[in-house]
């Protein structure tokens, strides 16, 4: 069994070096623990610092971005023969040590994705609001996926080969939510551990503006929330236009039973435009909702598609992973 620690990386140099003489060489029941760093357009010695330590490298000549760094290191380490995956930080915030409690899971056939639960509430250099914001994300994340994970924002994670092959990252922004809705969508068994992170060595760069990673967090949210349960969204969104519509309907209606035949022309105009929005809406969530049976098919193709590019499922993983069952 092969596994792949992928790493993504922008400036680094001050860090990646303890990052990856911390991550470990022998696992048991590992045959195989390979590096990978992905240097996101880094301008500092980063990837001669990854090469030093004899891990694989995939730089990108500018920076694209966490989503993009992950999709690119996940199509390499499989195309290297990975049966796991795990994704760690640079900035050294997360304990190497723990990875083999973390693939542990995958390798019981117990998990197709396991989350390091960094115990937000715990962390001293979290802000009331930042420790607030994480409890409200996880909470959102998990009622789109169905799932009840403590830290869905985590990115200390090991995926199993299966899972790779049925995730597709689509977001340009981070992709930690967007997996977690898509896997628990999929059926796809999810775990978590509690770990403990390391101390801080610097500022986020996903939270250097709080307001803007609310806005792109919420927008990617969303966006896989429809993507999954398209009907739902709009099903509310229609309800919520048609009793709005209603009313100033059911208000003229009250008035005219009451003698007062005054001029209710313009609010009598926005009820007939809140009802039109909402029919409009009604065939929005048909339409979407052909749609995601359409990406459902086309998700399947590109499931195949991985198998006969990467190879398929090794006979063990494909009997014991809990997202599947054979016969």
């Amino acid at each position: 069994m092969k596994l792949f620690v992928q790493v993504p990386c922008l400036n680094e140099e001050q860090t990646l070096a303890t990052v990856l003489s911390t991550i470990p060489t022998e696992i048991a029941g590992i045959d195989s623990i390979e590096l990978l760093v992905i240097d996101d357009g880094s301008s500092d010695r980063t990837a001669e610092i990854a090469r030093e330590h004899g891990a694989h490298v995939l730089r990108h000549v500018r920076t694209m971005g966490l989503a993009q760094s992950f999709r690119d290191g996940v199509e390499h380490a499989l195309a290297h023969g990975a049966d796991i995956v795990v994704n760690t930080d640079g900035d050294n915030q997360y304990p190497q040590d723990r990875i083999a409690d973390l693939v542990a899971p995958v390798m019981r056939g117990e998990a197709d994705i396991v989350i390091g639960d960094r115990q937000t509430h715990t962390i001293a250099h979290f802000s009331p609001f930042k420790k607030a914001m994480q409890r409200i994300g996880s909470w959102v994340v998990n009622r789109a996926a169905g799932t009840d994970l403590p830290d869905a924002a985590s990115g200390f994670r090991a995926y199993s080969r299966y899972s790779l092959y049925r995730l597709n990252v689509v977001t340009q922004f981070s992709y930690c939510m967007e997996t977690i809705i898509q896997a628990g969508n999929k059926r796809l068994a999810i775990a978590s551990i509690p770990v403990d992170i390391n101390p801080q060595t610097r500022e986020s760069r996903l939270f250097s503006n709080m307001f803007e990673h609310m806005l792109k967090s919420a927008s990617a949210i969303l966006r896989s929330y429809i993507m999954f349960k398209p009907a739902t969204i709009f099903a509310i969104l229609a309800t919520s236009l048609g009793l709005l519509g209603l009313a100033p309907f059911v208000r003229y209606a009250v008035l005219l039973a009451t003698g007062d035949r005054g001029n209710h022309f313009q609010s009598l105009i926005l009820g007939t435009l809140l009802l039109i929005a909402s029919l409009l809406s009604i065939a929005l969530g048909v339409l979407s909702d052909l749609l995601r049976t359409n990406r459902a098919l086309q998700e399947q193709q590109l499931e195949h598609a991985k198998i006969l590019r990467f190879g398929p499922l090794p006979r063990s993983a494909a009997a014991t992973s809990p997202g599947r069952e054979t016969t």
